[in-house]
Parts: C-alpha cells; sequence; structure tokens
C-alpha cells in the first residue's frame, strides 16, 4: 500500500475535502501541509454538512489522527473557533486525535489587519485575498521575523519577537493610513490563547515517522489548487504557499519517498473566485447555469464563484508539475441534461496555437481557448456509484478527459455524499 498526496488541479474549490474524507476511511494519518484558513472543505455526511478550514477533513472520523504541518499557518483563534463549532455537531477535538507542529508559523490579529488593508489600497488591482492574514504571515516566515507556535512557551523571547514584528508592520499601517498596534496589547492576546492552543503541538516530523515506520497509511491533504500555487500558478494572482504535490514533503516534514501516488482532484467543470486570467470563462447563461446548479460558492467567503468550461491544458499542466498519478472527477452531476460540452484542448496566443499556459501575466490575459465539442447526456449521473450507471456520453467524457489531460481517471464523484464516489483504481494499491 503506498501513502497518498490529494492536491487540487484546478483553482481550488474541486471537492477535495469529500474526496480526502472517502479516502481517510482507509488511512490513519491525515495531514493538511499547507495555507490557512482561507481554506474551505465540505463534506455532507449522512445528511450533516461540516465545513472545514483549517482542520484535516479527517477529524469527521473516529480513531484517525489529524495532523497540521509546519507548512501551514495557523491562526489560534480561528482554530478554537472552528474546533467549537464541529463539537456542535458530534465531533470532539482533543491532542490525542489532533496534533499541530512546534514549528508551524501563527496568523496573528496583525496579519489580519496588513492584508485587508493592502487590498483596499490595491483598489482595482487586488488580488482577491480573503483578508484573512495568510499572505503577510507567509511573509513573515520567509522574511526570518514570523511567531511559531513554540515560541509561546517562552514569553520573554516572544514579547521581543513581537516588537520585531511590529517595528515592521506598524510602518505598513501608518503608510496605509492605518491604526498602529502597541506591543503590549498583541503580546496580551496571544499569551492569553497560548494555554488553548499549546496542548496541540508535537514534533510532527517525528510523529509521521513512527507512523511510516509502523507502515500507518498517511493521508497528505493540500488546499487551494496548483493553479494558485505560488511558483506555478497564474501569478501575481495566487496564493502564497506551495500546492504542487511535492510541497507536502517540506509542509508536512516527511521525505519525498514517504509521500507515495499523488492524487489531482479535477471538477467536470472549472470554477475560480477572485481575479486572475481564466481562459474558459462562460460570461452567458451557460456559466451562470453551471454556477446555480454547483452551488458555486465559496466555502469562506460566500463570494460566488466565477464559471467555464473544463479546461484541459490547465489540468495538463498541473499534473505535469505536480506529478499527478490520476484524477478524481467531481460534480460530474452537474452536466447532466445539457447537450453539448466543451474542453480545452489547446490555447491561441496572438495567432498562434500553443500548449500551455505561459507564466507571463501579460499573455496569460491574451490566450484564447481552442475547444473540442462533444455531445452530451440525458440521463442522470446523480448518485452512481459504478460503471454501469453512467450513461454512455458521460463515460465518452471522462475518456477525452483523460486524452486531453493525458493522465487517468481514477475516482468519479457524482455527488456531494461520501459514498455516491466511483472507484476505478485504488489509490493506496501499489
Amino acid at each position: 500500500m503506498k501513502n497518498v498526496v490529494v492536491v487540487g488541479a484546478q483553482w481550488g474549490d474541486e471537492g477535495k475535502g469529500k474526496i480526502v474524507d472517502w479516502l481517510s476511511s482507509r488511512a490513519d494519518v491525515v495531514v493538511r501541509f499547507q495555507g490557512g484558513h482561507n481554506a474551505g472543505h465540505t463534506l455532507v455526511i449522512d445528511g450533516v454538512t461540516y465545513k472545514l478550514n483549517l482542520l484535516p477533513s479527517g477529524i469527521v472520523r473516529k480513531n484517525k489522527l489529524s495532523v497540521i504541518g509546519n507548512g501551514v499557518v495557523v491562526d489560534p483563534w480561528a482554530l478554537l473557533i472552528e474546533i467549537e463549532k464541529i463539537a456542535e455537531k458530534g465531533v470532539v477535538v482533543t491532542p490525542e486525535n489532533l496534533i499541530i507542529a512546534e514549528n508551524v508559523p501563527l496568523i496573528l490579529p496583525v496579519h489580519g489587519i496588513v492584508d485587508r488593508a493592502r487590498e483596499a489600497a490595491k483598489g482595482a488591482r487586488k488580488i482577491g485575498t480573503t483578508g484573512r492574514g495568510i499572505g503577510p504571515a507567509y511573509e513573515d516566515k520567509v522574511a526570518r521575523r514570523g511567531i511559531r507556535l513554540c515560541d509561546l512557551t517562552t514569553p520573554d523571547v516572544l514579547r521581543e519577537k513581537l516588537e520585531e514584528l511590529l517595528v515592521h508592520h506598524n510602518a505598513l499601517l501608518r503608510g496605509y493610513g492605518a491604526d498602529e498596534l502597541k506591543t503590549d496589547d498583541v503580546f496580551a492576546e496571544v499569551m492569553a490563547i497560548a494555554p488553548k492552543i499549546l496542548p496541540f503541538k508535537a514534533v510532527v516530523w517525528q510523529r509521521l515517522e513512527e507512523a511510516r515506520k509502523q507502515g500507518k497509511l498517511i493521508l497528505f491533504e493540500g488546499a487551494q489548487g496548483s493553479m494558485l500555487d505560488i511558483d506555478h500558478g497564474t501569478y501575481p494572482f495566487v496564493t502564497s504557499s506551495n500546492i504542487v504535490g511535492g510541497a507536502a514533503a517540506a509542509g508536512a516534514g516527511v521525505g519525498p519517498k514517504t509521500l507515495g501516488r499523488i492524487l489531482g482532484i479535477c471538477k467536470a467543470y472549472t470554477t475560480r473566485v477572485g481575479s486572475g486570467p481564466f481562459p474558459t470563462e462562460d460570461l452567458t447563461e451557460v456559466g451562470e447555469g453551471l454556477g446555480q446548479r454547483g452551488f458555486e460558492f465559496g466555502t469562506v467567503t460566500g463570494r460566488k464563484r466565477r464559471c467555464g468550461w473544463l479546461d484541459a491544458v490547465l489540468v495538463r499542466q498541473a499534473a505535469k508539475i505536480g506529478g499527478i498519478d490520476g484524477l478524481a472527477l467531481t460534480k460530474l452531476d452537474v452536466l447532466d441534461g445539457m447537450k453539448e460540452l466543451k474542453i480545452c484542448r489547446a490555447y491561441k496566443l496572438d495567432g498562434k496555437e500553443i500548449d500551455h499556459l505561459p507564466a507571463n501575466a501579460a499573455e496569460q490575459a491574451r490566450v484564447e481557448p481552442i475547444y473540442e465539442t462533444c455531445e452530451g447526456w440525458q440521463g442522470s449521473t446523480k448518485g452512481a456509484r459504478s460503471w454501469a450507471d453512467l450513461p454512455a456520453g458521460a463515460i465518452k467524457y471522462i475518456r477525452l478527459i483523460e486524452e486531453l489531460a493525458e493522465v487517468p481517471v481514477t475516482l468519479v464523484s457524482t455527488s456531494p455524499e461520501r459514498d455516491d464516489t466511483i472507484l476505478v483504481r485504488d489509490p493506496f494499491a501499489d
């Protein structure tokens, strides 16, 4: 059996939460390895909906260890609120089923303030962040002034680090015309939350090594999607972390050989939240219909998602860059009843056909999709649990995706319900 890494193969919102939850029935450990509480995973289990941001999707299953790795940025206040909310639905979170890497960077209140002030100052040029401080927290990590979970155990050192941190951020706030923060106030807030969050602190890399030696199956869970990767996405309209499969090793503290198979989650069409290029966006009633049938609103922000046809160029690019071995196709049922379907197979840039999305932002904005058209199907795929339940047109559509994306479809999700899933190839199988 192999460990599995789950990543988004588009711009996020592909349905990773349900797939990770479905796979976690086989895993012993589920690890979040990047992102923050800007991520949103929705699980529907026995009619009960769970909306998760920081907590790994495996938290809803009993006898599983959930792990927040060092590659994540953690807002302690947001995490505790999430733990309280999920407890109302009967899921008890303790240090027995959740551990957090001791070296994880923390998101402090100042990060959200700076994030929102910066976005407001950009006006029409804003990136479209959630305003939750994710970017500024990652910036502090890279600049070596970040506050980490382990720092909460040494108050004197923590105060010194906060003073250094606020020298930087208060200068930014002055520039944006916002109120500055006082070290004493921030220190008091952090020390108040410390006793509630420190019990979850652990040496995660060591715990994962022990799990590996014991032959336990580990599921690595990514947030957002590959096209939002800080290096390989549609820069600068990206998130602030590495999302591709290889990032799981650094973000969890394991060697690359531990990762195993990489599963890319791909929606049967394409959506995007916020600003940035979107070659296959459909602004007609077709795109509007996809959004309505697919309930395309952000889990975190509630923002309406932009919708369009499946872009096989992006999925293929994500697969090559991220080492994706197979695709889990989600929301196939949203396409039920459509007479004609399109898949983008290539782009046209300045009159020339190209087979990839260029890195240059100006060129990204100019690419035009070249479509392959196929017939839709009139039958229903909703709730299908085997190939025999799928209309012939749906199977042809899946085969065309495999051909154009150059990667096999190994799972098909046909509704938000956990068991409405067609297994083509077991991702854990060696």
